[in-house]
């Protein structure tokens, strides 16, 4: 059976021959930029903006800043458990943070603003 003719890469730019979409350089760092961000977006779709508009209407308040006597309106829902780490939407693994707290969480725990 005859094999399809090579077409050129689908990376902007790239003038190899390749079978697939990408040649294999850029197969990988398309596959890279998949695990990064579009797994993200399907871990946090309608469903998740529903779940976390519902837990910020019950805590409307910084979880963190009302511990310290604060009250700083809810900013960010945080999953005290990451998904990637096997945590999940349940109220009990949630929080309601303000941006502040929220950043300030992520920078103690190393998984943000860190060099690849």
């Amino acid at each position: 059976m005859p094999r399809k003719p090579k077409r050129p890469c689908s990376f902007p730019g790239c003038p190899k021959l390749t079978e697939g979409r990408f040649c294999e350089e850029h197969e990988k760092q398309e596959n890279r930029r998949y695990e990064k961000y579009d797994r993200v977006r399907r871990k946090y779709g309608r469903k998740w903006e529903h779940i976390r508009n519902r837990y910020a209407a019950k805590h409307p308040f910084c979880e963190e800043c009302q511990k310290k006597g604060l009250m700083r309106p809810v900013e960010e829902v945080h999953h005290k458990l990451p998904l990637a780490e096997g945590g999940t939407h349940d109220e009990d693994n949630l929080l309601s943070l303000c941006r502040t707290c929220h950043a300030r969480l992520h920078a103690v725990r190393g998984d943000r603003w860190h060099n690849h």
